[in-house]
């Protein structure tokens, strides 16, 4: 089948497969090997995709499957703030394809919800560049954002409920028109990160934040807390009000409470 390739900004630069294992593995493999910042590796089909903590993301045809990647020219914790940025950019997109859309959210920390279940999950990997190590303040070789939307199927037994726009009785778009919706949405919000900080992104990723002031549970590697979600600081971490007292979460699976 011959697949119409999508216009993107002029920062990109598309690699795309039919099938492919992991759109991030690849990603990162070309960003290893000096491909530019801006290469976007895109697939019809994974084979070995995954998300957070190395869980699997189920990728069958018809869903959106695309890695970014970036070279951005901070510290490790500013760039994992593009998180917000690909969050934000799917929530555009989605709104800009299927107008008619209602319920979208966006879950901490990098999560798009549609009418309380999962339809997007955004992967955020990175290496350091030679001679860096974890915590030196050094920056990074390379950063990838891979994302993945269910635009026509979703998993049934998702730990966290998922969903896809079929289910919800939308039209799905082709996955190349959500490919150019995306990254020009994406590169609206990356070049406000880049000109005013994460400040514009804190703001209207809270605007559409899913569960604030709400009872939620956070599990954590070795315990799970209870509390409210109280905000989100002004580096991307969470704020929870616990019965103990405010608590700041940097890493964590959010569920309610």
């Amino acid at each position: 089948m011959t697949v119409s390739l999508p216009t993107l900004p002029p920062c990109y630069r598309l690699v795309s497969y039919d099938t492919i294992g992991s759109t991030n593995d690849e990603a990162k493999r070309l960003a290893r090997g000096g491909a530019a910042a801006g290469t976007i590796v895109w697939a019809l089909q994974q084979t070995a995709g995954r998300g957070r903590r190395g869980r699997p993301w189920v990728s069958p045809r018809g869903n959106f499957y695309a890695s970014l990647a970036m070279r951005p020219a901070c510290s490790p914790e500013g760039a994992a703030r593009l998180g917000f940025a690909a969050a934000l950019a799917v929530s555009d997109a989605l709104t800009s394809l299927v107008p008619q859309i209602t319920g979208l959210a966006l879950k901490w920390p990098n999560d798009v919800l549609l009418g309380g279940r999962k339809i997007a999950g955004i992967l955020l990997e990175s290496e350091f560049a030679a001679n860096v190590t974890l915590g030196s303040n050094g920056k990074l070789s390379f950063l990838v954002i891979g994302t993945g939307v269910n635009l026509a199927a979703a998993p049934a037994d998702a730990e966290f409920p998922a969903t896809s726009l079929i289910a919800e009785g939308y039209a799905p778009p082709a996955p190349a028109a959500m490919l150019e919706a995306y990254a020009g949405c994406f590169a609206s919000w990356e070049r406000r990160w880049r000109e005013e900080g994460f400040a514009p992104l804190r703001a209207a990723w809270l605007s559409r934040a899913a569960g604030v002031g709400q009872p939620i549970r956070v599990r954590l590697e070795n315990r799970t807390l209870h509390g409210r979600f109280a905000d989100l600081d002004h580096s991307g971490t969470l704020v929870l009000d616990t019965a103990d007292g405010r608590t700041l979460i940097s890493a964590g699976d959010v569920f309610a409470g």
